[in-house]
């Protein structure tokens, strides 16, 4: 498409009115007579030859094509606003900022040596680092997103880091307190770490982890639940409880003795850590090069050092 069609003035009354669901609304967000915005939306309409609304009365209902349209348009928008302000603030020389999310674990585990590692090799690009639970790598308006989560369809471009294998780890002193133990008793005796997922049962990856050592039939629905793999594993490191977690995220634990892995079992849980990137911003050049630089630095990688 040739960029001088765009209409850009429909595409911000579009913007509006779809994050507010009222022509009315983004009138007066925008400053202009509701008329104008019903008019810019359809000229947009005519101009794609679909609809974008559904006008019902006192409510406007995305179509399926505006629900696709829209967080493109928004986070467009909010990159020109990002860029210009950019600008302003730095008198005409911006640095090149990339806003990256993080899950929680990944954060506080593995981040530091790596983005150490990459400021050292580009100095000139400031990272913005976003840290909080989520499986969607949409949430928010990151540049590039690690996930936690299982392989699917997505609108993002998605680059397997590593499949995520979990396994026991408890504190050495655990299992001086129940020498020789086989999985049975110590699973019995010992309280369950549990790491909570959202729309999954609390309990289910223990559950499969005992149907992979051959014991279904043990119960494993007690114990505590913790919102992140690293809670878990801090209160296992206190020397009470036996926590299911991916060894991966706790190398540095597990060199220093401070962590041990009493069983040699591990889980394919069918999650896996990957690098979300829209695709519309692979031609940012602060983003392409963190993207290259972070699947070189997972490519290859020996996942399991227990």
């Amino acid at each position: 498409m040739d960029r001088k069609w765009l209409p850009l003035n429909a595409l911000r009354a579009f913007e509006a009115a779809g994050n507010l669901l009222s022509f009315t609304a983004a009138a007066n967000k925008l400053t202009v007579a509701q008329s104008a915005v019903s008019r810019h939306v359809i000229v947009l309409e005519q101009f794609l030859g679909v609809p974008l609304f559904e006008r019902r009365p006192q409510q406007l209902v995305l179509t399926d094509a505006g629900k696709h349209l829209l967080p493109v348009v928004t986070k467009s928008f909010d990159r020109i606003d990002q860029a210009l302000g950019e600008i302003i603030r730095e008198k005409g020389t911006p640095k090149r900022v990339l806003k990256v999310f993080l899950p929680p674990t990944f954060a506080h585990q593995l981040a530091v040596p790596l983005l150490l590692d990459f400021r050292a090799e580009q100095p000139e690009i400031t990272l913005d680092i976003v840290s909080a639970p989520s499986t969607n790598p949409n949430d928010g308006d990151a540049d590039v997103a690690v996930a936690y989560k299982q392989p699917e369809v997505s609108n993002s471009i998605l680059d397997l880091l590593w499949m995520v294998q979990t396994t026991v780890l408890c504190s050495p002193t655990l299992l001086e307190r129940n020498p020789g133990v086989d999985i049975v008793t110590l699973v019995t005796k010992n309280d369950l770490l549990h790491v909570k997922l959202e729309g999954r049962p609390r309990h289910e990856f223990w559950e499969m982890f005992m149907r992979r050592a051959g014991h279904p039939e043990i119960k494993v629905n007690r114990g505590l639940v913790f919102d992140t793999a690293q809670l878990a594993v801090q209160y296992a490191l206190s020397g009470e409880g036996l926590a299911l977690v991916d060894p991966m995220l706790f190398r540095s634990e597990i060199a220093a003795g401070k962590l041990v892995q009493p069983f040699d079992i591990l889980l394919d849980d069918g999650y896996g850590y990957y690098l979300a990137t829209h695709p519309e911003d692979l031609n940012n050049e602060a983003v392409a090069l963190f993207r290259s630089w972070l699947i070189r630095r997972f490519g290859g990688i020996k996942l399991i050092e227990v």
